[in-house]
């Protein structure tokens, strides 16, 4: 019976007993925070992967489907969605939502490309040789009505070289336009003949001067609010006037931006702290508040200061930093701790300050949450734990409310029994606290 016992026992990555999840609890905690393929600093990218594969025809269609949708929407995740809807064409139980989830699913033209080359994946030969399995019915009609929604901008946009191009799916779908305007459009992209985007990529790579580029496309609203931050720097070595830069990122959308990604453009523009700080602020200005008195608990332990990725220079810090500034906002009265080796008070800081305080917290060791919890857990309404939930010890229940924040795809960690756990690194996970409590008052 011992030995039963311990083969069924689940542990983390460092070693604090964990939970052996039920399909949908491990399939969210996978799916949430995955950016599909890519490693991460305990499992790589194909074991996350296969683990998905594996959990879909597990759980069931209904919560498949709204787990694939929240990913794309809410998590706003553009790859691991579409792994889980292919998969979701493989079984019986799951087909009949495979149209109507991945018509919601798909965001962007070049998403209905991917789709198609994830499911042609499995048909990689030795020689590399793609044989092209024939596509599902419910996948052609989730495409054909993607297909409608995009403009002749979008579209040109995003038709790229590559395996799969966006007429390959046209003819492969048989899609039926909305109207005559439509019809011209993709008979345009069918002949090549859709006018060149007026986006910062093709103007750029024109040779004009940038500085006039970046101004025109700002005047014009051409320039998003994720290409805005990622070309800060350039912007700046092109000697755009500070305000004209300063007044776009005032202007800016920040809802399909994660909070993680200000702190990275801070880092490479710091001039733009305050103005990077504000955009990020603004997503929580309609939040319901926390009431009462909340403890914020930031893991800084080694793992979190890998990239979130291997394609990315962020970390799950900056996600974590990102989140806890943003909880912060919506806290009555908060205290804040970090956690590694030891336990840290941190000074009543806010926006990128308080990002410098968790930062220079402490050195960035192992990660004794089970300890620091102990410590910190004592007269408060609620205690807030950002981390990757791979401790060394553990983990005490909450003496009130706890939330364990999951900001890895990993398959086993610590934040079960009475603690409530949100996965995930969108500003969402901080409006679904709030707004979770204000339901059960």
């Amino acid at each position: 019976m011992a030995t039963i016992n311990k083969i069924m026992r689940a542990f983390t990555r460092e070693g604090a007993r964990g939970k052996r999840f039920t399909p949908e609890m491990e399939l969210r905690r996978a799916l949430l925070n995955c950016l599909l393929w890519e490693s991460q600093f305990y499992e790589d990218g194909v074991a996350i992967a296969d683990r998905i594969k594996a959990l879909v025809p597990l759980v069931a269609p209904e919560r498949t489907a709204e787990l694939a949708i929240a990913a794309r929407e809410t998590m706003k995740l553009r790859h691991a969605p579409l792994l889980v809807v292919r998969e979701m064409a493989r079984h019986p139980t799951h087909r009949a939502l495979v149209a109507d989830t991945l018509a919601r699913v798909i965001q962007r033209p070049d998403e209905m490309t991917e789709l198609l080359a994830i499911y042609w994946a499995d048909a990689l030969g030795p020689q590399q040789q793609r044989k092209r399995q024939p596509v599902s019915a419910q996948i052609k009609k989730g495409l054909a009505r993607a297909l409608t929604k995009f403009d002749a901008y979008q579209l040109a946009k995003y038709d790229r070289d590559g395996a799969v191009r966006i007429k390959d799916v046209l003819f492969l779908v048989h899609a039926k336009p909305k109207d005559a305007a439509q019809e011209k459009v993709w008979k345009q992209l069918v002949d090549g003949e859709l006018a060149s985007p007026d986006t910062w990529e093709v103007s750029l790579s024109s040779g004009k001067d940038k500085r006039e580029t970046f101004e025109r496309l700002i005047a014009d609203n051409r320039l998003g609010g994720l290409a805005l931050l990622r070309n800060l720097r350039l912007m700046q070595k092109a000697e755009v006037p500070r305000r004209t830069i300063a007044e776009a990122i005032d202007a800016m959308r920040t809802d399909r931006i994660l909070p993680y990604r200000f702190i990275t453009a801070a880092r490479y523009a710091p001039d733009f702290e305050p103005e990077l700080e504000a955009a990020m602020l603004k997503s929580v200005k309609d939040y319901a508040r926390l009431d009462g008195r909340t403890r914020l608990v930031i893991d800084v332990s080694g793992s979190m200061f890998a990239p979130l990725s291997a394609q990315s220079e962020m970390t799950r810090a900056e996600a974590a930093c990102g989140l806890a500034i943003l909880a912060r906002e919506v806290c009555d009265e908060v205290e804040i701790f970090t956690f590694s080796n030891d336990v840290v008070k941190l000074p009543p800081r806010r926006g990128f300050a308080l990002r410098d305080a968790i930062i220079g917290s402490q050195l960035h060791g192992g990660t004794y949450l089970g300890k620091a919890v102990t410590e910190i857990d004592r007269e408060a309404d609620r205690l807030i734990v950002f981390t990757d939930e791979q401790s060394h010890d553990q983990v005490p229940a909450p003496k009130g409310r706890g939330y364990m924040v999951n900001v890895a795809s990993y398959q086993h960690g610590v934040g079960h029994g009475p603690w409530t756990r949100v996965d995930g690194f969108s500003e969402a996970v901080i409006a679904w606290i709030a707004a979770s409590e204000q339901t059960m008052h």
